[in-house]
């Protein structure tokens, strides 16, 4: 098993790589932003993702997206294959890209929005925060990027202060200051337990 930075030559599995990511979109029944492979493949070319190989075989995806003229950093898109879940390869996955993006771009806010409890948990041991939306990028284009996920009415109708997904942020200089403590995973399924009861029961009345 290999987890490199993708380039030109991996740009071959972009097709499935978009569909396995929307088959974990429905799944899970919660959103992920649809990508095309023309999107992704672009994330190969500049060297702004990271891909798990197995031989010749897909395993697992993930991109950076830079926001607010490089003030923000996003890791994408985490996507694991289903043959190979179950045996860390996320975690390997998203330690590999977050390095990545600290390395490409050292001055840039690391941020994440996301449903899944897993991904909160590493986003936790990597040292990001929950946040409000408010304390992430106010670019345009990536909010733009959410009217693909199912939950977008929750976005839309709450002004953007809030929805299902959890914002996280990642602040090296805010860290060095005061230091990273790990938060507990019951909290984050507190926080996502609450979320659903306010906005998923409100959708079924």
């Amino acid at each position: 098993m290999e987890i490199v930075i993708a380039n030109k030559s991996h740009t071959k599995y972009a097709e499935i790589i978009c569909e396995t990511i929307a088959e974990s979109a429905k799944v899970r029944g919660t959103g992920i932003a649809k990508r095309t492979p023309e999107y992704i493949s672009g994330k190969m070319k500049n060297s702004n993702a990271v891909i798990a190989i197995d031989g010749d075989v897909f395993a697992g995806f993930c991109y950076i997206e830079l926001w607010g003229h490089g003030k923000f950093v996003a890791n994408s898109g985490l996507i694991v294959h289903p043959d190979y879940r179950g045996k860390g390869l996320a975690k390997k996955i998203k330690h590999k890209v977050f390095e990545h993006s600290r390395t490409k771009f050292p001055d840039a806010k690391v941020f994440s929005i996301t449903t899944g409890l897993a991904v909160m948990k590493l986003n936790s041991d990597l040292g990001y925060k929950p946040v409000t939306f408010s304390e992430l990028t106010d670019d345009q284009t990536f909010w733009d990027g959410c009217s693909t996920c199912q939950n977008y009415d929750v976005l839309t109708r709450t002004n953007r202060k809030m929805c299902l997904c959890t914002g996280m942020l990642y602040d090296a200089k805010t860290k060095e200051k005061k230091g990273s403590k790990k938060i507990k995973e019951k909290v984050f399924k507190r926080l996502k337990h609450i979320k659903e009861t306010m906005f998923l029961k409100k959708d079924k009345k």
